[in-house]
Order: C-alpha cells, then structure tokens, then sequence
C-alpha cells in the first residue's frame, strides 16, 4: 500500500472524532459560538503566519525548481487566499477581522503545535520530514469539509461558505504533499518512515486538540 494511503487509513479515526467534537459539530448545526470563534481566530492567524515561515526554512533544503516553486506558491497562498476562509467566520461572528487579530496569542495547543512542525524544520535537513507533519492541517481540513458537506444539509447555514471553501481549495495541495512525501519513504529506510508516520499522526492529534482549544476558550491561566 502506498505510504500517504497507509497515514490516512490510520487518522481517519483521528479525523472522525474531531468531526464529532464540538467546534465542528457547531459548525454543521450553524451555531457555533461566537467566542469559539473569535478565539479560534486569535489563534489561527498567528499559526498561519508561523506556517508560511516554516515553508520560507524549507527552500534552502531543496535543489529542484519544482519543489521551490511550490513552496512559494503556498506561502503565497497561507497569506492571501487561507485568510478569505477566516474572513467567513469574522463575518459569522460579527466582528472585524483585523480587530479581533490584534488580541492574538500563543494559547497552550496551538503553541506547542507550532513547536512540533519548527522542531522538524530544523532537526532534519530533508524537507520531507517537516512535510509529514504539516500535511494534515490542510488534509485534515479537506476532510472535515468533505465529510460536512456530504453527511449534512447546509442550505441556510451561515457557515456553510467556510465549508465550502475548504471543499474546493485544498484538492491540488494535499495531492502535492502526499505525491512528495510518497516519492521520499519509497527510499526511506524503517527509522525515517517511522518519523514521518510520527509526525503525521501527531499533527492531526494537535488538529484536534487546536479545535478543542478554540471551543474551550483555552488559556495558559487554565492549565
């Protein structure tokens, strides 16, 4: 079985029950709220900016023009297009995206998941082992979407558009991610392969923990 098939065959689980934790399951109803929101916003936008800085760290690991050029692609598309679906949930929850941005912090999940993709970036001198661990944010996203949207009926719902962004966007990314880190593990040898399957498995354990955060309103005073 390809590599990549053999990760999602072991997250779907993972993927399932974030699906059925609250943050989603507010999001299929329409309901979910508003301080969720806004502190889930707090959070992702700080995250993203780090996420386009991770891939800035990666180009010096690589030599094809391909492989740059698809990095500078996505940190053009982490800061210009991901920004369009954080503006769907500002509108949903009434509020200014650039305003409520200002108050964002480094909250105790979302810190420590930063952390595990820089610890990659600069312990392995392979980008492929930092890929690992930051293809399930939109893996995991894409999913969630497609299982929204395919289980549920969202006509009316406010944030639908949300949804639907992450149905249609993330497509031509999570394949160029799975194609680059199957090409790596078919010469990996079983102790890279096993960082790697580690790092996947963990981001999408930190996926579930950074929604559980935002739904919590999760702060280090609460630890």
């Amino acid at each position: 079985m390809v590599f990549t098939k053999q990760l999602k065959k072991e997250v779907e689980p993972i993927i399932e029950s974030i699906y059925n934790d609250p943050f989603i399951q507010g999001i299929i109803h329409g309901d979910l709220k508003k301080d969720a929101v806004k502190h889930y916003l707090k959070a992702d936008s700080l995250y993203l900016n780090e996420f386009a800085k991770i891939y800035s760290l990666l180009i010096p690991k690589l030599n094809d023009r391909e492989g740059i050029q698809f990095l500078l692609g996505q940190i053009d598309f982490v800061m210009n297009g991901e920004v369009d679906a954080h503006y769907k949930l500002a509108d949903y929850a009434g509020v200014d995206y650039k305003t409520v941005i200002q108050d964002g912090e480094w909250y105790p999940s979302s810190d420590h998941y930063i952390k595990h993709m820089y610890y990659n970036a600069y312990r392995y001198s392979d980008a492929s082992f930092t890929i690992c661990a930051m293809a399930p944010c939109p893996y995991v996203y894409q999913q969630l979407a497609l299982k929204i949207a395919e289980r549920n009926d969202l006509e009316g719902n406010p944030l639908k558009p949300w949804v639907d962004f992450y149905c249609t966007n993330m497509d031509e990314l999570v394949g160029h991610l799975e194609r680059w880190v199957d090409e790596f593990s078919e010469t990996a040898s079983e102790e890279e392969i096993n960082i790697l399957r580690k790092n996947f498995v963990e981001s999408c354990i930190h996926e579930k923990r950074f929604f559980n955060m935002s739904y919590n309103i999760e702060t280090w005073e609460g630890c």
